[in-house]
Order: structure tokens, then C-alpha cells, then sequence
């Protein structure tokens, strides 16, 4: 029943009916049995579409009415045809990377995922009426192939207008009570000038579709498309309250890397680079996320988050793992990704790692990048160098991270570890000071801007061994990022300093195990030889690739040899390292497929 009072209270605070009509509704309800909504639909004074935008502002979704034009005929482009109509869906906008997805059911997670597989973007579901969205997908995309005969296609009933409210008149008839009739009350007439009025419900499924308009009778599986039907119980017994401990452990006992909240849907994992749902678990709403997401903040914290509407901290479930979060608003929502950091740092070995990146942590002094998009292992793979330098030296090691992901003891070294935005201001500022403390080694967690890639480079030169990461592919790319991020004027300078310092370059990408379970990394390895060095000098990177591919007794090797080899030890399927090679004809010579 409370259900029921809240989508009344919704339906009067938009102005589509007034409190009486409520009221009397409600009170019909109780004498009756039907639906207060029933009622009201049936009495004429809301339109099927009114309640369900009543009903999605009840949940907080994102209502999209498609008997207007499409905000973004472009957005609508990105979904296929098949994908459209099999889901019964379209794209409607794409705003910071977010793709709104409308839908007749924005429960259907299937639909979903593949549409963020094919688009690679986040995609936020909303509802639509579901005879609005089968008429915009035949506008759009043109009559379905499964269309009728044209002579056999009726034209749609022509949808009722709502009524011009009529003029009260100026002594209405009372009731003996002195109250208004039962009529008056529930006339147009006594609705605001904003009310609703009726829908037509019985014209044809557009062409090409078995899909039914809606009458009165089919309202509860409508709204119920929206989510929890007015008259429902939950959507099933067995489903738990969100807990964000609970939602941690399940990344860890599935072996996943990424926890995923967003609203609209249940927490979903990443697992083996796919994104999938938590069962279990009703979808979240933005009140469920606030309440998640504020519990695991301090006050600091959070009154950053509410100024910059953007956090990174780190979080720990005691005794089990550390999780890196990003907090960050959409759609008026607030969202979380968590990547899991184990506190278990594995050794290069362990991790798949050729030899040659091992002996990067034996150098004394330098610069190291260690490179890949997101979610590469970057940082799995520099904590098993620092870790190793731990284990075998007594060195002082700096590490300034954004956040601190894996935690180091102190082993034979002493370890220090700032963190971005609580220990330290900036990369930059930190580095400034780093060098006034005494340190055999330096981590910089992010090398992205001018200042703190030539204080690295500074640091690496004046005896320090310094890794650093770059959001690059490949090792020659990654030695043009740090030259290009200087002025002109300053390039061939900063190609000499480089040529100085550099001491070699990891690329890395992970790919799923032909097993099935789990991923392999794969790594190209630059090592500054004599030869390399002279080409940073001398501007010649274009040339590092030959220089790699034949420097194979110096620990270097190209991306495509080392997938080349995963798939002859049947550790990646052929078709997945072809996908991620850098040249297929190349490839496929060392893969033995030429």
C-alpha cells in the first residue's frame, strides 16, 4: 500500500491529477479492490505514459518519451538494427562517455552488457513506452523486413487528446453533504490544467513487431518494465539488501577485478574482462549508492567529492584484500568502480613476465616505464620490482601514488609511500621533495604532465633508479610520449637527457586464458642498449622496433613475439592474440600461421 501512496504522490507533485482525485481514488481502492492507478486510468484523468513517467521518476530512472523527436539521431547510429529491435531498444544520447539506452524492459541487463560490448561504452538504461518505442525503431531504421503487406496495414487509431479543461461553473452543485459529487470530482474539469487524459490502447502493433499497444488490463507488466510494479512485492524473496562488504567479497571469491555500482542496475563484477551481474542482488538505486559510498568516506573525503564530484581513494577490507575506488557522478547519481588490490605482490615470475623485466630492478640507477591502457597490470607489475628490491637490497624506496594501491612492508628496505591528495598535493610536488629525502629508489604512480616527467627525468639523472607509467602501447611510443609532452624548442634536449637516463620500457596488455579462467599478460621489452640509446638521441624511434625484434640475447622482444609464443604453449587461442598483435602478417609468420 505504500508503494501505491508513493507513485500518487509523484503523479500529484507532476500535476497529473489533483489530491482529490487522489484521494478519492485511494478511497475507491479500499471499496473496491482496484488499483487507485486503475481508477484513475480508467476514469480518463492519466494517460498510460503518465504513469510510467511517473512511475521511472518514482525509482529514479530516467524516463525518455520517444513521441518526440530523438535527441541524438547519431547516438541511435552506434546500436545495430538486430541489436535494436531484438532488444527492443535505441540509443538516444551520449553525454561524458555514457551512452542512455531507452528500453520497453531496463531491467534486461543482457541487453545491457551487449550493447556496452559493442559500443565499449557505459551505458545507462531508461524506460520508454514500449508503442512509442516500436513506431521510433521503424522511423528510424525503416519498415522491418517482417512487415505486413501494405494493403494489410491498418493505420494506428489516432491517440485521444487530452480534453480543454472546461470552465468551472461559478455556484457547483453540492452534495447533501456539501462535498462535490463523485463525478465533478474525477471530471476534467476539477483535474489541474495539466492532467491527464486518455490513450488510445487498442490500435495495431506497429508493422514488423509482435507487440501489442497496452489497455488498461496489460498496465501492471508495463510499469512493472520500469521496475517493481505498484501492487508488487519485491522481485524476489531471495534477494539481499546491498551491502558493500558483501559486494568486496564476491569480487574476491570469484576471482574478479573490478566491483562496478551503478544505478539502474545490480553490482556487476568484471571477471576475465567481462562485465557480469552479481545474483542475488535487487538493481541499485541512487539512494542505495549515496548510502553505500558515503558509509566507506570520511567527512574529508566526502566534502571533496561533493566540490570536485570526482574521488580516488583506496579502501580495505581488513585481513583480505585493498581496493583502489573511483567515486564520481552521472546523472544526477553517484557510481563507483573498485579495481582489487591483492595484498599478496607476486613475483615477475609468477606473473608471466619475461626475464629481462626482473633485471630492471637489479639496476641502481634510471628510468623505467612500465606502459599499457588501463587495466593492463601496470601496477601488479611494479609492485613485484619494488617488492624485489625490498626483498634483496637495503634501500630507502619513495613511492607517490594516486592512490596507494599494494601496501609494501618493510622488508630489507625502508619504504615510504605518499598518497595524491592526502599525503602530497601533487606528482609533481611530491617528486620536488622526494629528493630532499634520501632515496636509492622512486615510484611515480602517474607520469602525465610536463613538470613531473622532467623531475622524473631529473631524478633519474642524478643517480636515482626511478619507474614511472605511461598510458601507452607500445615501447617506441611510449619514448615519443616523453619527448613530445615538451615544447618544440626544448625536444632535442629532453632526446639527449632521455638518451641518458632511459634504462628500458615494459608494454603490457592482459588476454584471456585459453583455459577459460583467468589472463595471461603478454610484454614487450625494451632494454637501452648502446645502439637504442642513439636513436633516442638522434630522433630515430621509428627504428627501436627493428632494434627489438633483432635484440632478442638482450633480453628484448616485441609484442607479437611474445603472443607468438603464448599461443605455441597453447597458454591464448591464436584468434585472441590476433586481435591484439601489432602486425598480422608478422604475427602469423612467428605464430606459424603464414
Amino acid at each position: 500500500m505504500q508503494t501505491r501512496k508513493e507513485l500518487g504522490d509523484v503523479l500529484v507533485d507532476e500535476g497529473l491529477v489533483s489530491q482529490a482525485q487522489l484521494d478519492f481514488a485511494e478511497a475507491e481502492e479500499a471499496k473496491t479492490g482496484k488499483s487507485a492507478w486503475k481508477v484513475l486510468l480508467e476514469r480518463e484523468l492519466v494517460t498510460e505514459r503518465d504513469l510510467l513517467r511517473a512511475r521511472a521518476a518514482q525509482i529514479g530512472m530516467r524516463y525518455v518519451d520517444l513521441s518526440q523527436p530523438l535527441p541524438s539521431p547519431q547516438a541511435a547510429s552506434l546500436v545495430p538494427e538486430d541489436v535494436a529491435r531484438r532488444q527492443l531498444a535505441i540509443a538516444v544520447d551520449v553525454k561524458d562517455g555514457v551512452l542512455t539506452l531507452a528500453m520497453a524492459d531496463p531491467r534486461n541487463h543482457l541487453a545491457v552488457g551487449e550493447v556496452a560490448q559493442l559500443t565499449g561504452m557505459q551505458v545507462e538504461p531508461a524506460v520508454a513506452y514500449r508503442q512509442d518505442l516500436v513506431e521510433t525503431l521503424d522511423q528510424f531504421y525503416g519498415d522491418s523486413p517482417q512487415q505486413a503487406p501494405q494493403a494489410a496495414v491498418q493505420p494506428p487509431a489516432p491517440e485521444k487528446t487530452r480534453p480543454a479543461p472546461a470552465e468551472a461553473p461559478s455556484n457547483p452543485p453540492e452534495t447533501p453533504d456539501g462535498m462535490m459529487s463523485e463525478d465533478e470530482l474525477l471530471s476534467p474539469a476539477s483535474a489541474p490544467s495539466n492532467g491527464a487524459a486518455a490513450e488510445a490502447n487498442g490500435g495495431p502493433a506497429a508493422p514488423g513487431h509482435a507487440v501489442q499497444s497496452f489497455g488498461p488490463d496489460d498496465l501492471p507488466a508495463m510499469i512493472e518494465a520500469a521496475g517493481q510494479a505498484p501492487e508488487a512485492e519485491p522481485e524476489s524473496d531471495n534477494e539481499k539488501e546491498p551491502n558493500l562488504a558483501d559486494f568486496l567479497l564476491a569480487v574476491l571469491e570469484r576471482k574478479g577485478s573490478d566491483l562496478h555500482l551503478t544505478a539502474g542496475l545490480p553490482p556487476m563484477i568484471r571477471l576475465d574482462g567481462e562485465i557480469q551481474a552479481v545474483e542475488g542482488y535487487r538493481r541499485l538505486m541512487p539512494k542505495d549508492l549515496q548510502e553505500i559510498l558515503y558509509s566507506m568516506l570520511t567527512q574529508k573525503q566526502r566534502e571533496s567529492f561533493e566540490e570536485h564530484l570526482e574521488l580516488d581513494v583506496s579502501y580495505s577490507l581488513p585481513g583480505k584484500a585493498r581496493f583502489r575506488v573511483n567515486v564520481f557522478q552521472q546523472r544526477d547519481a553517484m557510481g563507483s568502480v573498485m579495481r582489487l588490490i591483492p595484498y599478496e605482490i607476486k613475483t615477475t615470475e609468477q606473473l608471466g613476465l619475461p626475464p629481462a623485466v626482473q633485471e630492471f630492478a637489479n639496476m641502481r640507477r634510471g628510468l623505467v616505464l612500465v606502459t599499457g591502457i588501463t587495466g593492463s597490470g601496470k601496477s601488479t607489475t611494479l609492485a613485484a620490482l619494488v617488492d624485489y628490491i625490498n626483498s634483496h637490497r637495503a634501500d630507502h624506496i619513495m613511492t607517490v601514488q594516486d592512490p596507494i594501491e599494494f601496501l609494501h612492508q618493510h622488508k630489507r628496505s625502508v619504504v615510504n609511500q605518499r598518497e595524491v591528495g592526502t599525503d602530497t598535493y601533487g606528482f609533481a610536488e611530491a617528486l620536488k621533495r622526494v629528493l630532499r629525502q634520501d632515496p636509492d629508489v622512486i615510484l611515480v604512480g602517474e607520469m602525465r604532465d610536463l613538470e613531473t616527467i622532467s623531475t622524473a627525468l631529473t631524478a633519474a639523472e642524478t643517480g636515482h633508479l626511478v619507474f614511472g607509467t605511461l598510458h601507452t602501447q607500445d615501447a617506441p611510443q611510449s619514448v615519443d610520449r616523453v619527448i613530445d609532452v615538451f615544447p618544440p624548442h626544448q625536444q632535442q634536449q629532453i632526446r639527449v637527457q632521455l638518451a641518458g637516463t632511459i634504462a628500458g620500457v615494459v608494454s603490457q596488455q592482459l588476454i584471456p586464458l585459453a583455459a577459460g579462467k583467468g589472463r595471461a599478460v603478454a610484454a614487450e621489452v625494451l632494454v637501452a642498449t648502446p645502439a637504442v640509446r642513439n636513436l633516442v638521441r638522434e630522433g630515430k624511434t621509428h627504428q627501436i622496433y627493428t632494434s627489438m625484434q633483432a635484440g632478442g640475447k638482450f633480453g628484448m622482444q616485441v609484442m607479437d613475439q611474445h603472443l607468438a609464443e603464448l599461443v605455441k604453449k597453447g597458454t591464448v587461442t591464436y584468434e585472441m592474440a590476433l586481435e591484439r598483435c601489432h602486425k598480422t602478417e608478422e604475427f602469423n609468420r612467428l605464430a606459424g600461421r603464414g
